[in-house]
């Protein structure tokens, strides 16, 4: 099955299965090739070679078997060829590359972590380097030179054999290699069949062994059998006129001495500049990890103090977002000082017009009065917008003990709020501006009594979350106008009936969402499961 994508990208992507295993093709769209605009290809015959491998024309060693996927009508000559192996397209004398997706469970397996990831790079060629060093020298070096010894002991195990030929006896040959043959200093024992081993005796890491052995096997005709585990060195078995004879000579005679010294220094040395790459990198690494701790602590409304060190590269990027976190600063502050300035100058010419209806009739002042006071609450809600989150430093609070002085205020001030028993296994503190929290919670309660008759306030934590949840018995806000809901001066009078209360002038949620984020959390809303209208929740990461 083969599915194309065509439209308005840069790329088309090509989906197909072979083998059990997906592939992707990215072939570059050409505007006005006939496969624009949702236009199907048609597959066109062209050469094939029979290549090896993945080159050049149809992709796989069995080019010359691949058969032609057609994909319908165009003038645009598209050319498909599919294999066994995978599908090539051929764009007019172009030929765009098969990506086969077979690697992408490996990332699953990778490290996530920019050191994890920086040490495989730096290791892996490392281990690569030293397994091959250790093939050629085992194969090519080691190997020779065991073969070399092992050719010399045989003609001395065959000029050992000639002299046992011209014994008189069996009981004469020890005598008369030793008299014989003294300088190679080899002993000979006749002995009987029983006591010949059946098989090869070697520990199951002798390399050199299993060279000797098939060197043995090959060139000697009279050999029985090897043993190299005896501490008196090699034992050779071989068949002579007189029966099995048990030839004893020195290991060093045909085997390196020491041939594991290359390894060890090999890796040994390896591993030492391994240690101190990664000492040398973890120093490079640092300054990385700094800058995305700071970056992190900002988003989370915390000024983390931060110098750029490390690399040219790492700098650069540390005092662009110094450079940045400066301005950010510098805009909330302006924001900050303009709405303070304009709510506070505004206090005045309200408090004169407040002067001024106390003068006059009672009956005729009330509904001016009442407009007075709406004014003074929008100013409010315009002063506690200008505040945010800069309002108090983070500290370490218990947040069932806060949400307990949240409802207790609300309370106080005449709200029909409920705190629910706690849920969750966390224990401890986390680190929340209190005024701000606090803030947050009370706007969600009195949307709650506001738009409905009672809320409910939760607090749920365990190791990794703590959410501050408020729920309410109101009308509710429809999912489909909720992202529109947290956005400052928005008021959704299908959604909230703004009659029943003194309503508002939409920045209760804002405010709500602006500290949430500013804690590295997020406020989410939802439908009350067990009083039907609106469920707001502060999420916040510990």
């Amino acid at each position: 099955m083969v599915q194309m994508r065509m439209g308005y990208d840069d790329v088309a992507d090509v989906l197909f299965g072979s083998d059990g295993i997906a592939y992707r093709l990215q072939v570059p769209r050409r505007r006005g090739a006939g496969v624009d605009h949702g236009d199907a290809a048609r597959a066109q015959q062209i050469g094939i070679r029979a290549t090896v491998g993945h080159g050049r024309g149809v992709v796989g060693h069995d080019a010359a078997q691949a058969r032609f996927q057609d994909l319908g009508n165009t003038d645009g000559g598209v050319e498909v060829v599919r294999g066994q192996h995978g599908l090539a397209f051929r764009w007019g004398r172009g030929l765009a590359k098969v990506y086969p997706m077979f690697f992408v469970w490996l990332k699953r397996y990778m490290p996530r972590g920019i050191y994890g990831r920086a040490a495989l790079i730096l290791l892996l060629p490392v281990v690569i380097l030293q397994l091959v060093m250790t093939v050629i020298f085992a194969q090519r070096n080691y190997e020779g030179v065991t073969n070399q010894m092992t050719d010399t002991v045989l003609r001395e195990v065959e000029l050992v054999m000639q002299v046992v030929d011209d014994a008189p006896s069996a009981a004469a040959v020890p005598a008369t290699v030793q008299d014989r043959l003294a300088a190679l200093d080899m002993g000979v024992t006749p002995v009987s069949a029983s006591e010949v081993p059946t098989r090869n005796r070697m520990s199951w890491y002798d390399y050199s062994g299993r060279v000797m052995v098939a060197r043995f096997d090959e060139y000697l005709p009279s050999f029985l059998s090897l043993d190299l585990t005896r501490p008196t060195g090699v034992h050779l078995y071989v068949q002579s006129r007189f029966g099995p004879l048990d030839l004893q000579f020195e290991r060093r005679r045909i085997s390196a001495q020491n041939p594991h010294q290359l390894f060890v220094y090999t890796f040994s040395f390896g591993f030492v500049m391994t240690l101190i790459s990664f000492v040398y990198l973890r120093n490079q690494l640092r300054p990385i990890k700094r800058l995305a701790r700071a970056a992190e602590a900002f988003g989370r409304g915390r000024h983390v103090p931060y110098t750029p060190t490390g690399a040219v590269e790492v700098r650069a990027a540390g005092a662009a977002f110094v450079d940045m976190r400066a301005r950010i600063e510098r805009q909330i502050e302006q924001r900050t000082l303009m709405l303070s300035g304009v709510s506070h100058d505004l206090r005045t010419p309200l408090t004169r017009m407040r002067l001024g209806l106390s003068m006059i009739d009672e009956d005729d002042a009330e509904p001016l009065l009442q407009d007075v006071d709406d004014m003074q609450g929008m100013l409010d809600a315009f002063l506690d917008f200008a505040k945010g989150t800069a309002e108090g430093e983070a500290e370490p609070l218990d947040p069932h003990a806060l949400m307990q002085t949240a409802v207790e205020d609300a309370q106080r001030a005449g709200r029909n709020v409920t705190l629910l028993p706690p849920e969750g296994d966390g224990t401890g503190t986390v680190r929340l501006r209190r005024m701000a929290i606090l803030r947050a919670v009370d706007n969600l309660i009195s949307n709650g009594v506001r738009y409905g008759a009672r809320a409910e306030v939760s607090v749920l934590l365990t190791d990794k979350t703590l959410r501050i949840r408020v729920e309410d018995d109101g009308p509710g806000i429809p999912e489909d106008r909720r992202i529109e809901a947290v956005r400052p001066f928005s008021r959704l009078d299908p959604a909230r009936n703004q009659n029943s209360g003194s309503g508002g002038v939409g920045l209760g949620l804002a405010i709500a969402t602006d500290i949430a984020r500013a804690h590295g959390g997020v406020l989410r809303l939802g439908s009350s499961d067990t009083l039907g209208g609106l469920r707001a929740d502060i999420v916040i990461a510990r």
